[in-house]
């Protein structure tokens, strides 16, 4: 609930549900998932959230909120999980088959600790999803120190490709250009459009027929810089 550039943001009402709702309809398209865990704060002002996932029939976890690693291996721990996928919230046109294309690579590759599609970018952002195993997640906890590595969970990963076996899971199309997250007032336009559009049941394939039928449209969104990881 406390986004620095659009607060509130996944709770926001978009064609008849919340962006949280939708992006966990969305990821529950992925049919390998034995389950979905919304990982949030022990902040008072992230109470909505626990409500919500009631709502919406999905476990919750409460952790630090400036420790996301460390939120991110107690839900893990709560779930029981051996593998997690990490998908952030802020994603309401994300990609539930695409995220089953990714598991199957993930577990047809033996001995994969890290697989994602966003370390050679080519999926538009917003379609982002990272998969790790419970072992790796648990050293990363353990060995990770730096601030950004506790922030943002994973960077101990990539940053560290001679401890874990890593792969990257690359699109035939370059269609990186494409920015479909919801991070910024622009963002939350472009989305409101898409939704108006096409309803809520719409593809990844949908979504380009009508940007390469209307393309002013992703102009209103075209200029928003996204965030950098800070180390």
């Amino acid at each position: 609930m406390g986004s620095t550039r659009l607060p509130g943001k996944v709770l926001k009402q978009l064609a008849g549900n919340t962006v949280l709702g939708h992006v966990v309809r969305r990821v529950r398209l992925a049919k390998r998932l034995d389950g979905i865990c919304i990982a949030t704060t022990e902040s008072p002002g992230d109470e909505p959230i626990v409500a919500e996932a009631e709502r919406l029939g999905v476990s919750c976890w409460r952790g630090s909120e400036q420790d996301v690693l460390d939120r991110y291996f107690g839900a893990a721990q709560a779930c029981d999980a051996g593998v997690i996928v990490r998908v952030t919230s802020d994603c309401p046109l994300f990609d539930g088959p695409l995220l089953d294309e990714m598991i199957a690579v993930f577990m047809a590759t033996h001995g994969l600790d890290y697989l994602s599609n966003i370390q050679v970018r080519r999926f538009p952002r917003g379609l982002d999803a990272e998969i790790f195993t419970l072992a790796a997640l648990k050293r990363a906890y353990r060995e990770s120190t730096q601030p950004h590595e506790r922030e943002h969970v994973t960077p101990y990963f990539y940053q560290h490709p001679e401890l874990f076996r890593l792969h990257s899971f690359e699109g035939k199309e370059d269609l990186s250009a494409h920015r479909w997250t919801l991070d910024t007032p622009e963002d939350w336009q472009f989305v409101k459009v898409v939704y108006a559009t096409l309803g809520a049941n719409f593809t990844t394939a949908d979504v380009l027929k009508f940007l390469k039928a209307q393309p002013e449209l992703a102009k209103l969104n075209a200029r928003v810089e996204q965030k950098k990881l800070a180390q």
